[in-house]
């Protein structure tokens, strides 16, 4: 299968799994789950659950049962955008050509709309019927690769790096910045897709 062929079939994938993980049904919170799915479904290139995907097929795997994982992953990606852009950190007004989730809900639901993918990836990650794909002990170490990458160690802790007050930052800081903020889901990403 070419390249490209094999990108569009994964996007195609991530795209039914992430339907799948978040549909768009009636319920009392429903502002809630628009404000997730406004970011979600906003575009983007998907680069970190392809990545997810491939690499659990160089190793032998197959990639339907990463799916999971390679959704979660994306969620995580859309909560850390919905976060970066918020008044208290990037204060960005447009993301992807589009208005930011806190211009189009108000600052709160964005706040909620982060927390809330942040807790539908684990969600999807640690489903009991990933358990009927794969074994226990992969599902938890995929799992916790992910967490580690996206936490203190990693993105999050990127993050604060990257809101320094600091008029001028080394090389090694701003490398340090891009290592955690982005590399660390990216390198997840790879290593994930190995484990499962």
């Amino acid at each position: 299968m070419e390249h490209n062929e094999r990108y569009g079939k994964y996007i195609a994938m991530v795209e039914e799994g992430l339907e799948y993980a978040l549909p768009n049904v009636p319920i009392p919170q429903a502002r809630l789950l628009d404000a997730m799915r406004y970011s979600l479904f906003s575009g983007g290139k998907r680069i970190r659950p392809v990545l997810l995907l491939e690499f659990c097929r160089v190793c032998g795997g197959n990639p339907e049962m990463a799916l999971p994982f390679a959704c979660a992953l994306e969620m995580i990606h859309t909560y850390s955008l919905i976060h970066d852009d918020l008044p208290c950190m990037d204060d960005d007004s447009m993301r992807r050509g589009r208005p930011t989730n806190h211009k189009m809900f108000g600052e709160a639901s964005a706040v909620l709309a982060g927390d809330a993918l942040l807790n539908a990836a684990f969600e999807t990650m640690l489903d009991p019927d990933n358990l009927a794909l794969l074994p226990a002990g992969v599902v938890v170490r995929a799992s916790h690769e992910i967490a580690w990458a996206a936490g203190l160690y990693g993105m999050a802790g990127g993050q604060l790096l990257d809101m320094s007050e600091k008029v001028e930052e080394s090389i090694d800081e701003v490398s340090q910045i891009h290592m955690l903020k982005t590399g660390a889901l990216i390198g997840a990403a790879a290593s994930a897709g190995c484990i499962i």
